[in-house]
Parts: C-alpha cells; structure tokens; sequence
C-alpha cells in the first residue's frame, strides 16, 4: 500500500471514529505516539502499540458522548500524512468540549511508525 493510499484509508478510518482499528491495522509494533506535552494519565511520548491501545483506552475511558467527528482531506509529502480533526466530545469530569488537532503521522514499509499531534 502506498502512502497515498494509507492516507486515504487513514483518514476514513477517523471520520468513522475507528481509532482502534487504525492501531489494530495501520500501526507498526514499535509505534511512537507523541503529545504537545504531558497531561494527567498522559505521557508526552509513548512507546509500542499496546502501549499506544492502553492510552487510548484510558482517553475512550474519560469521554461519556461523541457528539461529532471531521476530518480534513489528508495531505501526502513522501513518508508523511498530515490531516485536521476535529471532535466534539462530552468528557465526564470536563462536560462538553471542542477538540482540534493537527495529526501527523510517518510511514515505513506500508506501516504507522509514529504519530504525533499537535493543539
């Protein structure tokens, strides 16, 4: 699969709201996930996918709703994709909030090395 076509895939795959999937298919076993900075329950930088699922299992933890999910056509530079999400969630300690991020994720052999975000 060429990166293009993973950009693509990448992005449905988060306007569907199937984050775990993307982890199941798309990342590489020594994934790198990294924040802007560290927030509680959150490290800057994790390492490995099953470090990668823990993380999004304590973030799926903390939402109560989905209220919307937007996700701009992915931008393709040799290794690179990068795209806007956009989400409107109700946390259970925070109520109602607005997200918006920019993800940029690299790519080797077909697989997700790292991701990182930016807000």
């Amino acid at each position: 699969m060429t990166t293009q076509e993973l950009a693509v895939k990448l992005a449905n795959y988060c306007r569907e709201g199937q984050f775990e999937t993307v982890m199941k298919e798309m990342f590489a076993d020594d994934v790198v996930s990294i924040e802007p900075y560290p927030t509680p329950g959150f490290e800057k930088e994790t390492k490995g996918k099953e470090a990668c699922f823990a993380k999004a299992e304590l973030f799926n933890s903390m939402v109560q709703e989905v209220h919307s999910i937007a996700v701009s056509e992915p931008l393709v530079a040799e290794n690179t994709i990068a795209f806007t999400l956009d989400m409107e969630l109700t946390m259970k300690e925070r109520g109602r909030t607005k997200m918006n991020e920019l993800c940029v994720y690299t790519v080797k052999d077909g697989k997700i090395t790292a991701e990182q975000f930016f807000y």
